[in-house]
């Protein structure tokens, strides 16, 4: 896990400025879309769900969980201010999916239809200096720094599980059955935990929260040469979605990416 600057290092340092830019798409085969995803450049916050559920439940989760985490943190964050301590940001994340949890739990409990309804998350809290990345089952976050593509979150899979035990090689894993098959998520227990990691940010740096509409059908190193393209943040989206439906679009693709700036005049 990365680590915060310190006091004398983030004082040195501009303040970085974020720039967004995000794109959902239903893909190829499925006919609805149970992706959500938001961000509000103001607050430096982006958040992404992948919902999962009979009828229309994933498409609920997912906007549950986003609108309510929007609400709640959001709301936090705009009265807590930019320099508001990395660990009262992690308290407000966990307790605005605590909110969420619950919310998309009894829903579920209340309506027949939504029974079983959850949804993965995947979050960043971007600052002046650090960004605080939060993930709940496999939509993943990567970051691009200096040309080179590192993957920040760690799904909560039964895959993932098997690949830490040895039971299977990553060329198994690809065509692996248990794919889709999370260990963690919002709305499908009474407690979940929010998993969160701090990095410090540079100018420069790009961030992609994904669902994994796009990391099953784009590989890392295609994910890496697209975000290399210089275009636009809106234009990187667009072809990493086309890229996904090209591959196959077997799943419903979301990208949210941010970008740092150094910015003297803030």
């Amino acid at each position: 896990m990365a680590h915060a600057p310190s006091s004398a290092a983030a004082a040195s340092a501009a303040p970085l400025t974020w720039a967004f830019a995000a794109l959902t798409d239903a893909g190829r085969v499925r006919a609805n879309n149970e992706d959500a995803l938001a961000f509000d450049a103001s607050l430096g916050v982006a958040i992404l769900a992948d919902g999962m559920g009979g009828y229309n439940g994933g498409e609920v989760a997912s906007g549950m969980a986003i609108a309510l985490l929007q609400a709640s943190f959001g709301r936090w964050l705009a009265h807590a201010g930019p320099s508001a301590h990395p660990r009262a940001v992690r308290r407000a994340l966990q307790a605005g999916v605590d909110e969420a949890n619950a919310a998309i739990l009894d829903a579920g409990a209340a309506n027949v239809q939504l029974q079983g309804m959850g949804t993965t998350l995947v979050l960043a809290a971007f600052g002046a200096h650090r960004a605080i990345v939060g993930h709940i089952g496999d939509s993943r976050c990567y970051r691009l720094r200096a040309g080179e593509l590192k993957l920040l979150t760690r799904d909560h899979s039964l895959l993932q599980e098997q690949l830490d035990a040895g039971a299977i090689t990553p060329e198994q894993a690809a065509s692996s059955p248990h794919r889709n098959l999370v260990t963690r998520a919002v709305g499908i227990e009474r407690h979940v935990d929010l998993e969160m990691h701090e990095h410090r940010a540079q100018a420069g740096d790009l961030y992609l929260l994904c669902s994994d509409g796009l990391s099953e059908m784009v590989s890392d190193a295609q994910i890496l040469t697209l975000l290399l393209q210089v275009n636009s943040l809106s234009e990187k989206a667009t072809l990493l979605v086309a890229t996904a439906n090209d591959n196959g679009g077997r799943d419903n693709i979301s990208v949210v990416l941010a970008s740092a700036d150094a910015h003297s005049g803030r």
